[in-house]
């Protein structure tokens, strides 16, 4: 036994040295896997009961972060008219429209306004008084317009006025001259175009300048053409021009009857201004050139101002030597603004931007920076900022002289009220036929002269 007893201490040694190892490593093994189990429990415990506590507080601000988010992706409606259809003038509501979003594609570019992006409801008033109402009115209750620009015609403009001031909703118009506009005196109601008053007395100057004795008016029969035709007869009674008004109906496309009355006249005038808008006046320049009343070295004619467009010469080609008042900046005055405006017009419309498309993409950059400025669309805010409008921008350096905090004087007209002062108002004269108007001369005011006249003689050169 006692030689057999090392042998199996040796054999229990060995295996007690094999299952101590084997339990050894079983040992370790399992510590580490527990030991990293409970170090994972707790983390997974800590950041679960972090993500607990976490959550709970995310998801609160969240659903407010989210709230503001869907706020601020809400658009600022802003709303615009034009003419867009027959028998409104058309090219001017394209030329509007284009300019309109050219500027809200500019001002979200930027960043929009209050951290929202501007929408552009734009609406075709036809030209037509009472869709001016209706059109106000939508884009108020319906659309949410938290102001509204544009508009070409002056009888749109002032049904227009009426809901504006009513629903106490802010208006810039940029092209309806009618003194009345902004004679009324509306909180409301702002014009950056010229008025018939400004542009009349312009025409007369030039008229006077040339000693012209007799001057006849063909005039459209709406709430443009009566007050402009009475302007400036009044203005030219006061020169001693005698004068004499033909009306015609808008849309009209036959003005022969009219045009004959004038040519067998006992007087031959020395200036036809015609007064009537849009295409209409095209078929008035057309009809008075066949027949030989104007232009000719007798008889000065002066167009409507869309003479200036591209189409003048495709529906009147016969209008060269025609004169037409051109409202708005010649290109030697355009500023780094207009300059990039007209840029983008040319490429669109392959001609200049007229004035009123200036204007209107002015409006917008004015309306949008004041809700910027007053920081809400609270209607008296707005109206308060644009009041205060200081900045140049396409058309020059804007302002409002008389409103609410300082009215008009008793020796300033009433339209005065809201109205910008300083629109250029100049008079050209095509002297070739197709002449781009950036061509034609500039003969009036001398200030502003291109060639050195006041006026190019039919069949002449300057």
């Amino acid at each position: 036994m006692f030689k057999r007893l090392p042998i199996y201490i040796l054999l229990l040694f060995v295996l007690t040295l094999i299952l101590v190892a084997c339990g050894g490593q079983q040992v370790v093994e399992v510590t580490r896997v527990v030991e990293q189990t409970i170090t994972e429990e707790v983390e997974v415990t800590r950041i679960v009961t972090e993500t607990e506590v976490e959550t709970v507080t995310e998801e609160v601000e969240v659903t407010r972060v989210v709230e503001v988010e869907a706020e601020a992706a809400e658009p600022i409606i802003i709303g615009a008219t034009g003419p867009l259809s027959a028998p409104g003038s058309v090219g001017g509501g394209i030329a509007m429209q284009f300019t309109a979003q050219l500027a809200v594609d500019e001002i979200n570019a930027a960043g929009g306004v209050l951290g929202r992006p501007i929408e552009l409801v734009f609406v075709d008033t036809q030209g037509l008084p009472e869709r001016g109402t209706a059109v106000a009115e939508r884009l108020i209750e319906e659309d949410g317009a938290v102001a509204i620009i544009g508009e070409y015609h002056s009888a749109v403009g002032l049904t227009m006025i009426e809901v504006c001031h009513e629903r106490h909703i802010p208006c810039v118009f940029s092209e309806t001259w009618n003194d009345n506009i902004t004679a009324a005196g509306y909180d409301e109601v702002f014009r950056v175009a010229v008025t018939s008053t400004l542009v009349a007395s312009q025409q007369i100057n030039w008229l006077d300048a040339l000693g012209f004795e007799y001057v006849v008016i063909i005039a459209e029969n709406t709430d443009y053409g009566v007050p402009a035709s009475e302007a400036q007869v009044e203005f030219m009674t006061g020169r001693g021009i005698d004068s004499e008004v033909f009306f015609v109906e808008l849309g009209t496309e036959d003005f022969l009857p009219v045009l004959t009355r004038i040519q067998e006249g006992e007087r031959t005038p020395d200036a036809i201004m015609v007064l009537v808008t849009g295409e209409t006046s095209y078929n008035v320049e057309q009809q008075m050139a066949e027949i030989g009343l104007a232009p000719t070295e007798e008889t000065v004619c002066v167009a409507n101002q869309v003479a200036i467009n591209a189409e003048y010469w495709d529906n009147v080609p016969d209008g060269n030597y025609c004169a037409y008042l051109r409202v708005g900046l010649t290109p030697g005055n355009y500023n780094d603004t207009t300059k990039s405006v007209d840029e983008a017009y040319r490429a669109q419309f392959d001609r200049p931007a007229p004035s009123f498309a200036l204007a209107t993409y002015d409006s917008v950059y004015i309306t949008a920076e004041a809700i910027e400025r007053a920081g809400s669309t609270d209607p008296d805010a707005i109206i308060a900022e644009i009041e205060a409008t200081d900045r140049i921008l396409a058309q020059g350096h804007y302002y409002f002289p008389y409103g609410i905090n300082n009215p008009v004087p008793d020796d300033e007209p009433a339209w005065m009220w809201h109205q910008w002062p300083d629109a250029a108002v100049v008079i050209q004269q095509y002297f070739e036929v197709g002449q781009d108007p950036d061509n034609a001369a500039v003969v009036f005011p001398p200030a502003f002269q291109t060639h050195d006249t006041a006026l190019i003689p039919y069949g002449g050169t300057p």
